[in-house]
């Protein structure tokens, strides 16, 4: 009979525990990553990148997963965004980047167009008086996005900055379908007739001077030529190269009055992000000129109105709205704050955040009626539409939520033949909102890219497009996911409210009927607003997990890993 040994007893009971536990801690773990690498084609578990097609998103991605940072995927879908929807964004104009460093620390990189030494003095006086797209080289601003790429790059970029230009430029020379949403603009009777009539026909029409259509391959070697150089030589071929000196000759021939001069003092400016509590999450804004300010006020003045998230609740629902519209109508008055802080010392937009202006203009709102523009201090002005937006995540922690923009549809619709490059009509962004202009203003703006902390650690990067749109876009957006409980797809996706700059209240196509009733009934003036353009897109990191919504009004998808 063989001699007991308890030692060996003690061995196989210790064993079988090590085996339940790491079985346990398996299980576990396969729960967690089943989480974030669901069904859904919008979870992920490392990292995702948001732009407004799925080939841009795809192509961030793709940098992402070659070792590059959320910097380096925002640049390289950008890149690509100006060849998929060269309608929004391209490196003829410029944005405003917020971006989250793993420490928790938040800066803002602003790049968006400046006026030109050599301005139209009179220039305002040619603002259109009702919505409309402005033509012409006098609108042009001074671009800066290629500069704030470069910023942008040398701070954060972990992957060489000729490798974010090679997906681009191979597409733009290889050529593409012609992407659907782009496609669909180009047959608006309105675009189609713009673009028809312009130098963009060079680049968006057939043989036969007509507009692209499906089936169609769209190609822009030119535009490959042009970033190929830049790729090799750096922002400084643009800004005081040969591509610079062609660019502002073919400027010049349309009648514009950018010098090389312009773009050689272009400056990226870099700040801090302003930082509001939003109850127990924190929210950070990109300070004026950018219209974070306004984003913020609506927000918190909503924080202190009950909100409801019982879909069969009508008169609730009524009554959330009528509160929100109530605080678009009084953000509409306060646009004329929105100015850039270096050349308007004695106009600051300080208390659109602070909370005693904010609780005073919440005690001015009634539960049960509207009022007269005079009442929420909203002067004529106008409407703008354009712009995209990119949102990112990577491995590391690094946060990207970058707005990028030639402002209207096509710019002005001034296309540089010999560099491929369509200008933007930025100068615009003055009509109605300012008197004045400078020479190196950047002009007001609704472009709003931010990142909000919640309370439980988690990281929310959003933003929009469409111009005059956006700040309503994103801020029902938030609204509804934040505080209604809706998922971030569907928080995205459900049709908004949007109050013109007339205080005119516009209803997106599948809104509730009954609360659009219910709200005329409380004195608001339903306007005819037609270019729902309005598109939110957005990441959140939650319990380790992503989430990566690109609204499908434009047609986009997300994409990650």
């Amino acid at each position: 009979m063989a001699k007991y040994k308890p030692w060996l007893v003690c061995c196989f009971i210790f064993s079988g525990l090590i085996c339940a536990v790491a079985l346990v801690c398996l299980c576990i773990a396969s729960l967690v990553d089943s989480g974030c690498s669901s069904s859904s084609s919008s979870s992920f578990k490392h990292a995702a990148v948001v732009a407004d097609s799925q080939r841009c998103s795809e192509v961030g991605r793709n940098i992402l997963q070659q070792g590059g940072s959320a910097v380096d995927g925002a640049i390289a879908a950008l890149l690509c965004t100006s060849l998929v929807n060269p309608q929004s964004m391209g490196i003829g104009g410029g944005s405003i980047i917020t971006i989250r460093e793993k420490t928790g620390n938040v800066k803002v990189y602003n790049f968006r167009e400046t006026v030109p030494q050599l301005f139209k003095r009179n220039l305002l006086d040619e603002c259109p008086t009702k919505f409309a797209l402005t033509t012409g080289s006098q609108w042009i601003g001074v671009p800066g996005e290629l500069r704030g790429y470069e910023a942008v790059h040398q701070v954060y970029g972990k992957l060489p900055w000729a490798k974010l230009f090679e997906p681009t430029i191979r597409l733009a020379r290889e050529g593409i379908p012609l992407p659907p949403y782009l496609g669909k603009f180009l047959h608006i009777p309105i675009i189609k007739q713009r673009v028809e009539n312009s130098s963009l026909c060079e680049v968006f029409c057939n043989k036969n001077k007509s507009v692209l259509s499906e089936g169609d391959i769209l190609k822009m070697p030119k535009l490959a030529e042009t970033m190929e150089t830049i790729a090799e030589q750096g922002a400084k071929a643009f800004y005081s190269g040969k591509i610079g000196l062609d660019l502002i000759q073919d400027i010049q021939a349309a009648g514009g009055t950018l010098t090389i001069e312009d773009l050689k003092l272009f400056k990226v400016l870099v700040k801090d992000a302003w930082r509001v509590p939003l109850g127990n999450s924190q929210l950070y804004i990109p300070p004026p000129p950018a219209g974070g300010a306004l984003l913020a006020f609506i927000l918190k003045l909503m924080k202190g109105f009950p909100l409801t998230s019982n879909p069969l609740d009508v008169n609730q629902k009524i009554q959330m709205y009528h509160h929100y519209i109530e605080a678009a109508k009084f953000a509409n008055g306060q646009r004329g704050s929105i100015r850039d802080p270096a050349f308007n010392k004695k106009e600051s937009a300080d208390h659109l955040i602070d909370p005693a202006f904010i609780n005073r203009i919440r005690e001015m709102i009634s539960s049960n009626r509207t009022q007269d523009n005079s009442y929420y201090n909203v002067k004529p002005s106008s409407d703008h539409i354009g712009t995209t937006h990119v949102s990112v995540l990577d491995e590391d922690g690094l946060a990207v939520s970058a707005t990028s923009t030639i402002n209207q549809i096509f710019g002005g619709t001034i296309y540089s033949s010999r560099t491929g490059i369509i200008l933007n009509n930025e100068l615009s962004d003055f009509c109605g909102r300012a008197n004045t202009m400078r020479a190196g203003e950047q002009p007001p703006s609704s472009m709003t890219p931010v990142i909000l902390e919640t309370e439980s650690g988690g990281i929310l990067v959003i933003g929009g497009s469409g111009g005059s749109m956006i700040t309503t876009a994103v801020a029902l957006s938030m609204i509804n996911h934040l505080w209604l409980g809706m998922n971030l797809k569907d928080a995205i996706a459900a049709p908004i409210v949007f109050v013109d700059a007339k205080n005119n209240v516009n209803f997106e196509p599948g809104f509730d009927k009954a609360v659009i009733q219910g709200l005329k009934a409380l004195g608001h003036k339903v306007g005819d607003w037609h270019y729902f353009l309005n598109v939110v897109n957005a990441v959140e990191k939650e319990n380790g997990c992503l989430v990566a919504v690109s609204d499908r009004r434009k047609m986009g998808m997300s994409a990650g890993y």
